[in-house]
């Protein structure tokens, strides 16, 4: 009997361990994202981030740190798609929900503009540059047309979402301007499009 808890408190001391060892790693691989994202070297913040998180997938900071750099590199497609799980990990916190909506709008623009397209399978990419033809406009698909519709009411919701939870929140005033303007720009868009129809 003592032979079997002298291994089992081994094998704990080593789970232990391996998660102090882990953290260690998480945090030192942070701290240098930290150095490379303030460096303006995005590509290699979010690599530095991505292996702290195949190190450990639950510390909820490195996952919007990750987002966070995605959206200083303007990869909102990705920073979409990280401040989602940053919102499943910690659904009461306030500044995921405005990033989220920053970036969905941003997103939206990004592809009215054609600097963002949409695969026949939905799948987003950014076109290589000699993918432009200077001389003509590119012309949205009406999948596209809905997904940036719907990237745009998921912004409204996201910034209400966080005005909810930071009612008395200093730029409340601005994130309700900003509500407004998506609101007034999608309902020109809509009109725009029905009478191009």
């Amino acid at each position: 009997m003592k032979k079997v808890l002298f291994i089992a408190s081994i094998l704990f001391v080593a789970v232990v361990s391996t998660a102090c060892i882990n953290n260690l790693a998480v945090q030192d691989l942070n701290n240098k994202a930290k150095v490379y994202a303030d460096k303006g070297d995005y590509a290699q913040a979010i690599e530095r981030l991505k292996s702290s998180i195949d190190l450990d997938p639950s510390v909820f900071e490195t996952h919007y740190n990750l987002a966070v750099v995605y959206t200083k590199a303007e990869d909102y497609v990705n920073a979409v798609e990280e401040y989602k799980k940053v919102i499943e990990m910690k659904p009461n916190v306030a500044d995921s929900y405005y990033s989220l909506a920053t970036a969905e709008n941003n997103l939206a623009v990004d592809m009215e503009q054609g600097t963002v397209r949409m695969n026949q399978d939905g799948s987003l990419y950014t076109p290589k540059v000699e993918d432009f033809d200077s001389d003509e406009e590119y012309k949205l698909s009406d999948k596209e047309r809905q997904f940036i519709s719907e990237l745009y009411d998921s912004a409204i919701a996201n910034y209400n979402k966080y005005l909810e939870l930071a009612p008395n929140a200093e730029d409340k005033a601005s994130v309700e301007e900003q509500i407004n303007k998506i609101t007034e720009h999608k309902n020109n868009q809509s009109e725009e499009q029905v009478s191009e129809e």
